[in-house]
């Protein structure tokens, strides 16, 4: 896997038991990403990006316990808590029409209808009812509710993200 082509879909968070399971803090909608026989990277700033092999999962709490080959004690378990885990973006189904992954809204210019710039997304809040993606502009920052009548166009070729702002919610 190259570097440049990972995102991240959980965070080492901490070990469980004496077998080298791994507790994880899931980004990912779906907890297929996380099937037995798919390979994963490890990722922390600073070290090089190793690959594991998932031997299983299951739901524990608010997330994940993880078994990797190679990792089957608690000793070796501890090595890779605070480590980003990582998948390839062409491991990744194609969304479905007019959805599109938080990697590929991040970064985007924001621009209101008439051309004004508000900055880029900085990071995407998840609320429950719809996601707010957080603008920033150097110092400045808005919340910008993720809803059919605020964005008007995502086209992440062109790296826009085009808005209305509703009355109150100019920046």
């Amino acid at each position: 896997m190259h570097e440049d082509a990972l995102i991240p879909i959980g965070k080492v968070v901490g070990t469980h038991g004496i077998k080298g399971y791994l507790k994880v803090s899931s980004y990912a909608e779906s907890a297929d990403f996380f099937s037995p026989g798919r390979q994963l990277a490890l990722r922390r700033k600073g070290k090089p990006v190793v690959t594991f092999r998932i031997e299983s999962a299951r739901p524990h709490k608010h997330g994940i316990l993880l078994a990797l080959a190679g990792i089957a004690s608690l000793d070796a378990a501890k090595e890779w808590v605070g480590y980003d885990l990582c998948i390839d973006k062409t491991a990744l189904p194609e969304p479905e029409k007019g959805t599109y992954y938080w990697h590929q809204v991040i970064g985007l210019e924001v621009l209101t209808l008439d051309d004004r710039c508000l900055g880029r997304v900085a990071a995407i809040l998840p609320t429950g009812s719809n996601d707010v993606y957080v603008v920033r502009d150097g110092e400045n920052e808005v919340l910008i509710p993720a809803i059919d009548s605020v964005v008007v166009d995502i086209d992440p070729i062109h790296g826009v993200l085009r808005v209305d702002l509703p009355e109150g919610l100019e920046a």
